[in-house]
């Protein structure tokens, strides 16, 4: 499993490489909080994430990076971007990046979940980017301590769904398959 992550507006201040989870600390990242996973959960999360940066390109957990201030270019950065992803051997990749970072790459639709997340206000499903970012994090949170790994999309609406409504849309070939979530 691959779980592609945006990287975070808020960022710890640095004077030397840090590790990029102790750089990002956006909603999304305090939502996934790294620093209180076990071990295992840790192991699995250095292979399975990778972060899409607008100044480092791929990063894993433990990459040593400093703080920055970048809009991300797409243009300039796609390439980066593929060469890093594009060797990469997964049956799944869960897609948890926000609308500016998924131009960046365009992960195979076949075994790609593109995690939406929304909220039901006064009987009206709508979109809360504070609460999608949260809810990414712990959804990817969940994902890296579950007792198995996802390889297919129906194993991954199994996992989410112990813990969030949701409803899994199957790709039509052109889009990735998607996982609406509902946030509680």
């Amino acid at each position: 499993m691959l779980i592609l992550l945006p990287p975070s507006e808020k960022k710890a201040e640095t004077s030397k490489p840090t590790p990029a989870m102790s750089v990002y600390t956006g909603v999304l990242y305090q939502a996934l909080d790294w620093a209180s996973l076990s071990p295992a959960a840790k192991k699995r999360g250095e292979t399975a994430l990778a972060i899409i940066s607008a100044k480092y390109g791929v990063v894993r957990p433990s990459s040593k990076i400093e703080s920055y201030k970048e809009k991300i270019n797409n243009k300039g950065m796609g390439p980066i971007v593929e060469a890093a992803l594009a060797g990469v051997k997964v049956p799944l990749i869960v897609d948890c990046r926000s609308s500016t970072y998924k131009t960046v790459w365009k992960a195979p639709v076949d075994i790609t979940v593109e995690i939406r997340v929304s909220t039901v206000v006064d009987g009206v499903r709508t979109v809360i980017t504070h609460m999608s970012k949260k809810t990414r994090g712990e959804i990817t949170r969940w994902l890296l301590q579950s007792r198995s790994m996802p390889k297919t999309p129906e194993d991954l609406y199994a996992i989410v769904s112990e813990k969030y409504p949701c409803a899994l849309t199957p790709s039509n070939g052109v889009d990735p398959w998607v996982l609406e979530v509902i946030a509680v």
